[in-house]
């Protein structure tokens, strides 16, 4: 045995606050989880007979492998996106079995080994591991806060090099919540059309708006770039058991960007039939899930009382806590549980991240132990 791939090598050991978090729950201690981002194990009223019962269809005994996915179900996303306002074409839509594996083949699309995709941050770390199982490079580059989030274009052009390949998106974006507008769609665009780069838009978050209206999808207008818009049923719908995904593609090259995308999908044909089947009757049903986690959020969110950075939307919130405390030291003083908020790549001191998405019941009792 000569060893393991380098692309592997993490450290895959036990960090202090999970040591931290691991000691509190063995004590016996009391500790208020307010990590949980699981909507099916948050209490909410899912239709399973409706659910299930769309598994159940016959016709997925037969196998008609298409590696863009059955056209029946890429129409469901077009439905999806008509929804809001955006006109798609089932040619434009490939299926996965989730947003990381649509990464995955956009990463091997896009780049050769040792290329880079620029990432925001503030953001979800999981882009690091997808990049480093495709032997592609991730470089940050900065959302500041200024009465709201807002990208930093100077920095994020001075970061492009001769290796950048794709700058990747969260539209809304997490754990900020912060909505790319207008404005910066456009300059994202021209910037992306000047270097020649693709533009990846992650929209997971896109039904859940905490204040107003929310944003616009990708999918939505004209595209000045090739332009990659991935979402699914984890979030879509309340479903991240079902794994189902999808990418669609927009702009200049995206001929030949499905084309090449065909074969990738072609290679691994990872969707099962009865999910395919199955994704009409659930993105028809999203409806219900989706109104009960909106009014959850904004319930949990209530009873924060200002000790949070504003959010527009999303399930999660920063919280800021009194002294510059940090996460190990909250669940030490407290037994609150939150995410670290350098598990982000926040700066400064006091940021930590909580899911808006568990009990009321369990959200209050948190706030109360905080004070």
């Amino acid at each position: 045995m000569k060893g393991f791939s380098r692309r592997t090598g993490w450290d895959t050991g036990e960090s202090g606050f999970a040591a931290a978090v691991r000691e509190a729950r063995a004590s016996g201690r009391e500790v208020v989880d307010l990590t949980l981002s699981n909507p099916t194990v948050c209490g909410f009223a899912y239709d399973a007979e409706g659910i299930l019962g769309a598994l159940a269809d016959r016709a997925a005994l037969v196998y008609d492998a298409d590696p863009m996915g059955m056209r029946s179900a890429r129409e469901a996303v077009c439905g999806y996106y008509a929804d809001h306002g955006a006109s798609v074409d089932p040619a434009q839509v490939m299926l996965t079995t989730s947003t990381s594996e649509a990464y995955g083949y956009l990463f091997r699309l896009l780049c050769d080994a040792g290329d880079e995709v620029l990432v925001a941050r503030p953001g979800y770390p999981l882009f690091d591991f997808l990049a480093d199982v495709t032997d592609v490079t991730v470089r940050s580059y900065p959302l500041f806060w200024d009465f709201g989030w807002w990208i930093d274009f100077a920095e994020l052009e001075r970061m492009i090099g001769p290796r950048t390949k794709a700058i990747l998106v969260v539209n809304p974006a997490n754990p900020t919540g912060h909505w790319t507008r207008l404005a910066e769609r456009e300059r994202l665009e021209e910037l992306c059309a000047r270097h020649g780069l693709a533009l990846i838009v992650d929209e997971v978050f896109l039904d859940y708006p905490v204040t107003g209206e929310g944003g616009e999808s990708f999918a939505k207008g004209k595209h000045g770039c090739l332009t990659f818009v991935l979402s699914g049923l984890s979030k879509v719908a309340g479903l991240p058991q079902m794994k189902v995904g999808w990418c669609v593609t927009f702009g200049p090259g995206a001929d030949e960007a499905l084309r090449r995308l065909e074969v990738v999908a072609d290679t691994f044909l990872s969707m099962g039939a009865p999910a395919q089947r199955a994704l009409p009757h659930w993105l028809a049903g999203r409806w219900g899930i989706q109104a009960q986690i909106r009014e959850r959020v904004r319930e949990n969110l209530g009873l924060v009382r200002g000790r949070h950075l504003p959010v527009e939307s999303g399930w999660c919130v920063v919280l800021l806590l009194d002294g510059g405390g940090t996460a190990e030291d909250l669940l030490a003083e407290t037994g609150v549980l939150v995410h670290p908020g350098s598990f982000y790549g926040l700066a400064g001191p006091g940021r930590v991240v909580a899911s808006l998405l568990g009990p009321v019941k369990g959200f209050r009792r948190a706030m109360a132990l905080l004070g």
